[in-house]
C-alpha cells in the first residue's frame, strides 16, 4: 500500500489538529496585537502650562502676558528645552517661531498646539495702546495647529504685539475677522517669512 495513501492514526491526527490550532492562535493573536499596537498617528496630549513657566523662545513669563500661548512636543525633549517637557510659549509668534528654527535644525516636532479660542470664554480688552486678547493655559484650551483657522495680525494683539489667534470653527475665525481685522490662513500656509513679517 502507498504510504501516502496510508491512514492517519487517532495520535497523529491529534497531533496535526493541535498543530493546526496552536498556529491559528497564533495569528489570531498577531492580528490583534498588529491592531492595537499601531501607535504610528498618536502624539502627546497637551499639558496645562503653568502661571510663572518662562517661554522658551523669548523668556518671558507665559502667565503674566495676554493673548494666545503654545506648546510644541518633541520626541527627545531633552535635546530641545533641557527637561523631560514640551517646549512652551508666551505667544503663537514666539511658538511658530521657535518651531520653524527647531525643523530648520533637523528637530521635527510630534505636534505644536495653540489656543483655540473656540473653546475659551475668551475676553478682549484695552490693554495700554491696543486691544488684547485673554489668555489660558490650561490643557483644554489648546488643540492641534493642523486643525486652526488663524487670524492673523488683526487689531487684537498678544505677548508679542501682533499675533496670530486661532479657531477651530471656522466660522468663528470669520467673525472674529470681521469684527477686529486681520487675515485668515491655515497651518499649512504659515511660513517663516510670514512670522517674521509680524515681529
Amino acid at each position: 500500500m502507498d504510504d501516502r495513501l496510508a491512514p492517519i492514526s487517532p495520535h497523529e491526527r491529534c497531533s496535526t489538529r493541535r498543530t493546526f490550532l496552536a498556529g491559528s492562535a497564533s495569528l489570531g493573536v498577531a492580528a490583534i496585537a498588529g491592531c492595537f499596537d499601531d501607535d504610528s498617528d498618536d502624539v502627546p496630549d497637551p499639558v496645562t502650562i503653568d502661571d510663572d513657566q518662562d517661554c522658551d523662545h523669548c523668556t518671558m513669563a507665559i502667565g503674566q502676558h495676554p493673548g494666545p500661548v503654545g506648546q510644541t512636543h518633541y520626541p527627545d525633549p531633552d535635546d530641545i528645552v533641557g527637561e523631560d517637557r514640551p517646549a512652551q510659549f508666551c505667544s503663537s509668534l514666539c511658538t511658530y517661531t521657535f518651531t520653524f528654527e527647531q525643523e530648520d535644525a533637523g528637530h521635527d516636532p510630534d505636534v505644536s498646539y495653540l489656543t483655540d479660542y473656540s473653546s475659551v470664554d475668551y475676553a478682549v480688552e484695552e490693554g495700554g495702546d491696543a486691544l488684547e486678547i485673554s489668555n489660558h493655559l490650561e490643557d483644554e484650551a489648546f488643540a492641534d495647529v493642523e486643525g486652526l483657522m488663524l487670524v492673523v495680525d488683526s487689531d487684537v494683539e498678544g505677548a508679542m504685539g501682533a499675533s496670530m489667534i486661532g479657531f477651530t470653527d471656522a466660522s468663528e475665525a470669520d467673525d472674529f475677522q470681521a469684527e477686529y481685522g486681520g487675515d485668515l490662513y491655515e497651518h499649512e500656509d504659515m511660513t517663516g517669512e510670514l512670522v517674521m513679517s509680524l515681529m
